[in-house]
């Protein structure tokens, strides 16, 4: 996942193409059907309409509001001595590369949707904004991003930067390709405006996997695409592979299977050979919806259910609840346990916080031998594996083997990508004519006798390289200095740095991916 989780961690469907102007009405038989909840209340019956004055209003307002932020954060910023290490005090994070607590700039003002225009489809966001009230907002004009990270509290500046995908990324590429323009706070005091084309192109260009240190992103518009109320999902298994990759291959290009369009696409492999490509559908109608905000578990449900459905915002936020399958470190996966954690604490923002906790004051490993991982006569040191890695989906079924065989991990999550755009970004240089498939696994693994941390985490940067793939930034990397920056394109980042943080005041990519600093 991006970031990624812990484990121990009335037309028909057919008719509906995402050029439509509007997103068509529910039925009203539909709304009757399966849970009343707010998550359908959001959707069902919800039409793109034309903004009302007092939204123009609203949205004055939100923009005056944005530049009274941006001016106190200027001035804290050039208030700052010089040498001091610059960080953002945000009150969510979804990286893992962790770091002692440290003071930062108050960017808790840059957190809200500024507008939503649902004639442009487009929406004016703050950066620190999260997708969980992004989506809130966009969903109530039936209106969504073009990709929306699996994590409720991941934030749009934070995927642009950081990269991010979803279950969309097979038809939508990645988070920044539907960015429209960036306010964006360089390292050397200035705000600039960086678009596409125009004078600040480069760093445009250049920001995303830059991970902070080329500045922070302040203010972004982004497109926006039409939605129906539900999404259909079918679980189709494989028992390997290199079948599996192959019908995914076909699925990317053709966009249906069996007769039926396909709007969203991922997997999920237990194993060598159980293997599940998971298909999601736009629909207008449900015959029942199925719930896993409390007691019932998704993941397992791929399993279980060859067919299943689901409202749009529970489909968007479905591996939230159990931060994919990762919940289980903390027991709350069995019944008993679970039906004494209230929803609200069912979430991916409250687990990583457990995390973080529990590795500052060093009780990952009684979390362990709690969960019978380790006894109390013996505790073999264990490595952090927490990736992502993108590999051509033809090589994909050589890296599963590989993985499976010398890592051990499962399940493993799996998430077709192709780049939305004929073009290159330098940072993080997929092949635009390529389908890649994002391979995630966030789990731990005992080190073999004599050998130091790291020894997985290198195994598996060495057979992604081997294979012509790319591995994403936000966790622990372990790569030498000349070989990353031949991956991530140093001369490229270099020159953009230059001209934007010349003094150095944001950490360098290396220093901060690599070194942990």
């Amino acid at each position: 996942m991006r970031a990624a989780a812990w484990s121990l961690l009335l037309p028909t469907a057919t008719s509906y193409e995402h050029g439509e102007s509007h997103p068509p009405l529910a039925s009203p038989g539909s709304r009757r059907r399966g849970r009343r909840n707010r998550e359908i209340g959001i959707v069902c019956g919800v039409v793109t309409v034309s903004e009302t004055s007092a939204e123009k209003d609203a949205a004055e307002r939100a923009a005056a509001r944005h530049r009274e932020a941006t001016a106190a954060l200027l001035a804290s910023y050039s208030a700052l001595p010089p040498g001091a290490p610059v960080r953002l005090a945000k009150r969510t994070s979804n990286l893992f590369r962790f770091r002692e607590p440290a003071p930062g700039l108050d960017v808790s003002r840059f957190d809200g949707v500024l507008h939503v225009d649902p004639d442009a489809r487009t929406a004016d966001v703050q950066g620190m904004t999260t997708y969980e009230d992004l989506v809130d907002a966009t969903l109530a004009h039936g209106l969504m991003p073009l990709v929306v990270p699996q994590l409720k509290t991941i934030t749009l500046g934070g995927a642009v930067t950081g990269l991010g995908v979803e279950s969309s990324s097979f038809r939508n590429g990645l988070p920044h390709e539907s960015v429209r323009e960036m306010e964006i706070l360089t390292g050397d005091g200035r705000i600039v405006l960086a678009r596409r084309d125009g004078e600040h192109s480069d760093l445009f260009h250049g920001f995303p996997n830059s991970y902070g240190t080329l500045g922070y992103a302040l203010r972004l518009v982004i497109e926006l695409e039409p939605i129906r109320p539900y999404v259909r999902l079918r679980h189709v298994p494989f028992r390997d592979a290199a079948e599996c990759m192959a019908a995914l291959a076909t699925i990317c290009a053709e966009r249906e299977h069996d007769g039926e369009r396909v709007d969203f696409v991922d997997g999920t492999a237990f194993g060598p050979d159980e293997l599940y490509l998971t298909l999601g559908t736009f629909v207008d109608d449900a015959p029942e919806l199925s719930d896993y905000t409390g007691q019932r578990i998704y993941y397992r449900s791929i399993r279980q259910r060859r067919v299943d459905h689901l409202t749009v915002r529970d489909y968007l936020w479905r591996w939230d609840t159990d931060w994919f399958w990762c919940s289980r470190a903390f027991g709350v996966q069995k019944p008993w346990v679970r039906r004494l954690v209230p929803r609200r604490y069912l979430r991916s923002d409250v687990y990583w916080r457990l995390v973080a906790f529990a590795r500052r004051y060093g009780l990952l490993r009684r979390l362990g031998r709690l969960r019978g991982m380790t006894t109390r006569r013996e505790s073999p040191p264990r490595e952090d594996v927490i990736q992502d890695v993108e590999l051509p989906v033809d090589r994909t079924a050589e890296f599963l083997d590989f993985f499976h065989r010398e890592i051990g991990i499962s399940p493993v999550w799996l998430c077709p990508i192709r780049l939305r755009e004929g073009q290159k970004w330098p940072l993080y240089p997929l092949d635009p004519a390529t389908l890649y498939v994002n391979v995630g696994f966030w789990s731990t693994v005992p080190l073999p006798p004599g050998q130091e941390d790291g020894f997985h985490n290198r195994l598996i940067e060495d057979k992604v390289t081997e294979l012509s793939g790319h591995k994403s930034l936000y966790s622990t990397s372990f790569y030498g200095q000349d070989e990353f920056w031949r991956l991530y394109s140093g001369g490229t980042y270099r020159r953009v740095k230059e001209t934007y943080d010349p003094q150095g005041r944001l950490l360098d990519l290396y220093d901060k991916c690599v070194r942990g600093r």
